[in-house]
């Protein structure tokens, strides 16, 4: 059987690039037109096109995500903007709206269209009708379990493909159908400006005791009843390939490129085998995230699903290796450190290194003992090897 497509999250040209670095496959990133993420997740028209030609040159897919729904005034719009993608050299438009996905097809037939997890697609007769439309890839619903995902996999043609999510924050609400923030905020999840009400905090008010709260208590005191764990599937992956996935997808347009790494870098070698799965979830644990589980994947989700709402790293970023020469690295500062912190080497050329900070070099050549301003620039002495594009780390939170 084929290896799976490790495919990766975009939201900005550093995340893209450190997507392509750790050994993505392909990425998924947003345009100008119905991407389903705030707008700074989104590239220009200019800064995609050049996207997509960086990500070719290093053999890496590009998908589009086209995956907001659509209001009557955006329908005339979706056929131009299908032919601009292929004139890029996009490889698929990732697309929720049936209307948009007829206009995609009807107007651009060439382009390849993979459906969105927002069409909740739960059964091989959904995927049937989506294949006669044109549809080449079906990303899952996240609400399919293993067994499912068989039975839906032998029941649909062999070249249709299937895409599952394998990392990242999961949605309380049906394949992300939320309203919460329409109702609170006015800002539409369906529209990529979700304010994430799911994660705070709520309590109970009987209608005749006004301004008495009675907190909303769940197993060890959780009260944000509406926030999920996050997805961690990097135990499970020869199962959700033997089931007929296709292509394992990160979620994470608006994390960080060190979050993208991060995943990227564990999974990448748990599908390739070069690292023990044991180290690769530590590695997981390395980035700030919820409180993992493998979702409804096996079945009924656990009862633990909702939490505190509490974040947990077992690593905090620190810097970005710009340059490195004459055993001395050129960082760009992330987070404070310390002349005497050990810092940790995320990188796709080497696994597990790690140095000691001895000197902390400013631009004018000066000396200091901490590192403490976002964004400067400043040198360190290595004795290990970087390179640019690697990242550093300090273990435990900040």
């Amino acid at each position: 059987m084929k290896k799976p497509e490790l495919l990766a999250p975009a939201g900005d040209r550093e995340s893209l690039e450190a997507a392509i670095a750790f050994g993505a496959d392909a990425v998924y990133m947003g345009g100008s037109l119905l991407q389903l993420r705030a707008k700074k997740a989104g590239f220009s028209d200019d800064d995609l096109r050049d996207a997509v030609q960086y990500a070719h040159s290093k053999g890496v897919k590009v998908y589009v995500t086209v995956n907001s729904f659509a209001f009557n005034d955006e329908i005339p719009l979706a056929g131009d903007y299908a032919r601009m993608l292929h004139s890029f050299g996009v490889d698929a438009a990732i697309i929720s709206d049936i209307g948009v996905m007829s206009e995609f097809h009807r107007c651009c037939p060439e382009l390849e269209i993979h459906v969105s997890t927002q069409a909740n697609t739960m059964n091989y007769a959904a995927a049937n009708v989506y294949y006669k439309m044109g549809a080449k890839r079906i990303v899952l619903a996240r609400e399919l379990s293993i067994e499912e995902i068989k039975k839906l996999r032998a029941n649909i043609p062999d070249d249709l493909e299937l895409e599952a999510f394998v990392h990242g924050a999961m949605c309380m609400s049906h394949s992300g159908r939320c309203i919460l923030s329409s109702w609170f905020v006015n800002r539409s999840g369906n529209r990529g400006e979700c304010s994430q009400p799911c994660r705070w905090n709520y309590a109970l008010v009987e209608e005749k005791r006004p301004g008495e709260y009675f907190p909303i208590i769940e197993e060890e005191g959780a009260t944000t009843v509406l926030s999920s764990h996050d997805l961690n599937c990097i135990e499970m992956l020869d199962d959700l390939r033997d089931a007929g996935v296709t292509s394992f997808k990160i979620e994470g347009r608006m994390k960080t490129a060190y979050y993208v790494a991060t995943c990227v870098n564990a999974y990448r070698k748990a599908l390739d085998g070069t690292d023990t799965i044991e180290h690769c979830r530590e590695e997981l644990n390395a980035i700030k995230h919820r409180p993992y589980n493998t979702g409804f994947y096996y079945g009924e989700v656990a009862k633990n699903h909702n939490n505190s709402g509490a974040y947990t790293q077992d690593a905090v970023f620190i810097a970005n290796v710009l340059d490195y020469s004459d055993s001395v690295a050129t960082l760009r500062q992330r987070n404070r450190f310390l002349v005497g912190d050990t810092l940790e080497v995320l990188s796709p050329h080497t696994n597990g290194l790690s140095f000691k900070v001895t000197k902390i070099i400013t631009e004018d050549g000066g000396e200091r003992d901490s590192a403490p301003h976002p964004n400067e620039i400043i040198r360190v002495p290595c004795d290990i090897e970087l390179h640019a594009g690697d990242f550093l780390r300090r273990r435990g939170e900040q």
